[in-house]
């Protein structure tokens, strides 16, 4: 079973390191994988999410009303104190995920760090960060999903940061594409890095 806890944690302590150096041209560089969003849009929601997890303030949760708010309220405040918001509540977070065998939260982190990476042009996030997530999820929904398919790009896929031709380029049908992704299918190409 996966550490939870664990992974989130260290999922915090890699997203942190990688935004604090960022200049603010990469803080302002859109991140395709969340559109209409910054890299520091991104470190804002992270930071909303696992402060409104802790608080128990998840009305409109998991949807884009809630996210909206993240982004918003800390729209003007620098990375150091987003990144401080995260890690204080880093051990808060790995506690409500014991027992929990569809932490949300920790899937949010990774997919995200994934995202940041891509429009970093970092390249794939290392493995360790998303192969439980993809199991997990794959578990859960069992896709069917052609030999051959990518692991990395299957969790992209998933959490729907695939568009509809990049999953019929799997050799997917129409209703495969349209039932893939978590947050339903998207148009747009996205960054797949090597």
């Amino acid at each position: 079973m996966t550490d939870w806890a664990a992974l989130y944690r260290d999922h915090v302590t890699a997203v942190t390191a990688l935004v604090s150096g960022l200049s603010d041209d990469d803080l302002a560089r859109e991140v395709p994988g969340a559109p209409a969003w910054t890299v520091h849009d991104v470190l804002a929601h992270l930071a909303g999410g696992a402060a409104d997890a802790v608080t128990g303030r998840t009305d409109g949760a998991p949807g884009p009303e809630w996210t909206a708010r993240h982004v918003a309220e800390r729209a003007v405040l620098p990375v150091a104190v987003l990144v401080e918001e995260l890690e204080t509540k880093a051990e808060a977070i790995g506690h409500s995920t014991v027992d929990n065998p569809r932490p949300a939260i920790v899937w949010d982190i990774a997919v995200h760090h994934a995202d940041l990476h891509e429009a970093l042009g970092l390249g794939r996030l290392p493995e360790r960060y998303w192969r439980p997530v993809l199991e997990t999820v794959v578990l859960m929904r069992k896709p069917v999903v052609p030999e051959g398919v990518d692991d990395y790009e299957l969790f992209r896929g998933l959490f729907s940061r695939r568009s509809r031709a990049q999953l019929r380029s799997w050799g997917l049908d129409d209703d495969a594409v349209e039932g893939l992704g978590i947050f339903g299918p998207r148009d747009d190409d996205q960054p797949v890095p090597a």
